[in-house]
C-alpha cells in the first residue's frame, strides 16, 4: 500500500483505491497523482461545515446589509470629471511603466452556446465572427503599442480546455502578440462528494473532479508561479475578467488609475442593475465591510427596495471586472494567512458516477455536492477597496446563452451599437433604430479605435474614408 492509499484509508476515503489492482501502471499512476492532490483535511472541514450544517439562509443576512458606496461616472449625479481625468492619467502612466498584466478568467467550454470547443475560441464579432480571444489580444496589443509597453496576458485554463486553449493561441501566433508575453496555466479541482461526504469516482481510475470556481484563480495565480513571474517582471496591478465578455476595457486606464490613487488591494467595477431580478451580484456592505451578495442570496424584498428617487436601492451590480494587487494576490492565493481565506461555496448537482461493484450510475436528480469558490469574495479582506461605476454599453455585454438575453446575437448587436457611437463621435452619420442599432453589420478593430477618441484620431488619419456599408471591416 503506498503512503496516499494509507492516508485515503485513514480519513475514510479508502474506496477511491477500490479497483487499484485492476488498473494499468499508467492508470495507477493517474489516480495517485489526483488523489495526491487533494487536501483531505480541507475537504473534511468543507463537509463538516457546508454539507452537514447548511447555512440558515439569505434573510439571516438581510438586516445587516447596506448598498455599497461607489464613485459615479463623470456625467453621472455626483460625478467628478477632474477626478476621472486625474485616475486616468495616473492610469496611463502605470501602462507606461510596464506595471500592468491582463488576466482572462477562460477555464469554460462553449456547451451552453451549443458550441464545442472552450468558450475562448467562440467567434462573437458582428462580420468577422472573431474569437473572444482575438478580440482581448487586440485590445491587450492596441494598448500595449499605445502606451510603449508590451502587456503580459496571463490565462487560466481548466482541465477540460487547456491543451485546446494553448493550441488555438500558438495556431493563430498568438494574435500578433510576442509568444513570451502569454501565459497560461490551468485553475484547481476539487472533488464531488456524496451526501456522506466520500469521494465520488467517475471511473474507476479517476476521481470525479471539477473546478474550484473562478475564485480558485488567486490560487492557481500562486501555485502556478505567475504571481513570481508577475514580480520578476515589475508588474504590480492585475486586470482581471472572465472569457464570456467581448465589450470589457481589458486595461481601462482610469480604472487603473483609480485603484492605485487609493492604495487599494482590490478594485471592482459595477453597472446599475438594469433590473431587479438581473442576474448579476449587488455590491453591499455588512458593518462597515464591502461584500458582494450573489443575486440568488439578496432576500427579494432588498432586491425590489426603492431609494427616494425611485431607483433600485441595491443597484450597484458586479460585473466580474477587478483589478488585484499582486502582493493581495499572494497573500489571499497562497493561503498562508489563516484570517485571509476565500470561502467555498456548495453546488448541488447530477455528477455520474461508478457504485461499489463498478458500474455506471447515471442520476436523474442531484446526487452529488461540489465546492467551488468566488473570486469577489475577496473583497472583505481587500484594504481599501474601490467600486467604480461603469457604462454597460461601454463595458458589459456577455455572452452566456445560445439564444436570448446574453446570447451571440444581443452581444453582437451591442458591440454596433458602440461603434456606430464612436462613429457618430467622429462625425459620420449612421442611420440607427431609437436603440442605437444600424440596418446592417460593421466592424471596427481594436487596433482601429477602441475608444471614441482613438477611434476619431484613426478616423481623421484616413485618406481616404470609406463608406459605413455592410461588412466593412476597419482595421
Amino acid at each position: 500500500m503506498t503512503a496516499t492509499q494509507k492516508h485515503f484509508e485513514d480519513n475514510g476515503q479508502g474506496h477511491v483505491f477500490t479497483f487499484f489492482d485492476e488498473l494499468s501502471d499508467t492508470e495507477k499512476e493517474t489516480l495517485l497523482q489526483q488523489a495526491s492532490e487533494i487536501d483531505l483535511n480541507e475537504l473534511k472541514g468543507l463537509v463538516e461545515t457546508l454539507v452537514n450544517e447548511p447555512g440558515e439562509g439569505n434573510e439571516s443576512i438581510a438586516d445587516a446589509l447596506e448598498p455599497a458606496a461607489f464613485t459615479p461616472l463623470p456625467e453621472s449625479e455626483g460625478g467628478n470629471p477632474s477626478l476621472w481625468i486625474e485616475a486616468r492619467d495616473k492610469g496611463e502612466a502605470a501602462l507606461r511603466a510596464g506595471r500592468v498584466a491582463a488576466f482572462t478568467v477562460a477555464g469554460g467550454q462553449g456547451t451552453r452556446l451549443g458550441y464545442d470547443g472552450p468558450k475562448g475560441t467562440f467567434g462573437v464579432t458582428p462580420v468577422l465572427k472573431k474569437s473572444l480571444f482575438q478580440v482581448f489580444a487586440e485590445k491587450i496589443l492596441a494598448s500595449s503599442q499605445i502606451f510603449g509597453r508590451p502587456v503580459p496576458w496571463f490565462i487560466l485554463t481548466s482541465i477540460i480546455n487547456h491543451e485546446e486553449t494553448v493550441a488555438f493561441l500558438k495556431e493563430n501566433e498568438y494574435f500578433g502578440l510576442h509568444e513570451e508575453k502569454v501565459h497560461f496555466f490551468s485553475q484547481g479541482l476539487m472533488p464531488a462528494v456524496d451526501s456522506g461526504g466520500k469521494i465520488l469516482m467517475a471511473d474507476k481510475g479517476q476521481i470525479a473532479l471539477s473546478p474550484d470556481g473562478h475564485g480558485g484563480a488567486l490560487r492557481a495565480l500562486v501555485r502556478s508561479g505567475a504571481v513570481r513571474q508577475m514580480e520578476a517582471d515589475g508588474i504590480d496591478t492585475i486586470s482581471y475578467f472572465q472569457v464570456d465578455n467581448p465589450l470589457v476595457r481589458c486595461l481601462d486606464p482610469a480604472f487603473i488609475g483609480f485603484h492605485l490613487m487609493n492604495e487599494s488591494e482590490l478594485s471592482s467595477k459595477m453597472v446599475p442593475k438594469a433590473y431587479a431580478e438581473e442576474k448579476v451580484g449587488v455590491f453591499c456592505e455588512k458593518e462597515g465591510t464591502s461584500l458582494v451578495v450573489e443575486y440568488s442570496d439578496l432576500p427579494d424584498r432588498l432586491a425590489q427596495e426603492k431609494d427616494e428617487n425611485g431607483a433600485l436601492r441595491f443597484r450597484a451590480g458586479s460585473i466580474a471586472i477587478h483589478i488585484f494587487d499582486r502582493n493581495f494576490v499572494n497573500r489571499l492565493g497562497s493561503g498562508d494567512d489563516e484570517s485571509a481565506k476565500l470561502p467555498f461555496h456548495l453546488a448541488h448537482k447530477k455528477v455520474p458516477f461508478i457504485d461499489s461493484s463498478g458500474a455506471l450510475t447515471e442520476p436523474t436528480e442531484p446526487n452529488a455536492y461540489k465546492f467551488e469558490m468566488f473570486v469577489f469574495d475577496a473583497l472583505p479582506f481587500a484594504k481599501n477597496p474601490v467600486i467604480i461605476e461603469t457604462n454597460r454599453e461601454d463595458d458589459f455585454s456577455p455572452v452566456k446563452n445560445a439564444t436570448g438575453i446574453d446570447s451571440a446575437q444581443t452581444s453582437a448587436e451591442d458591440q454596433l451599437r458602440q461603434f456606430c457611437r464612436w462613429a457618430k463621435a467622429a462625425g459620420i452619420e449612421v442611420a440607427t433604430d431609437e436603440t442605437g442599432l444600424p440596418s446592417f453589420s460593421f466592424e471596427v478593430s481594436p487596433l482601429f479605435g477602441d475608444t471614441p477618441g482613438r477611434f476619431t484620431q484613426s478616423w481623421n488619419a484616413l485618406e481616404h474614408k470609406p463608406e459605413l456599408t455592410e461588412g466593412l471591416v476597419l482595421v
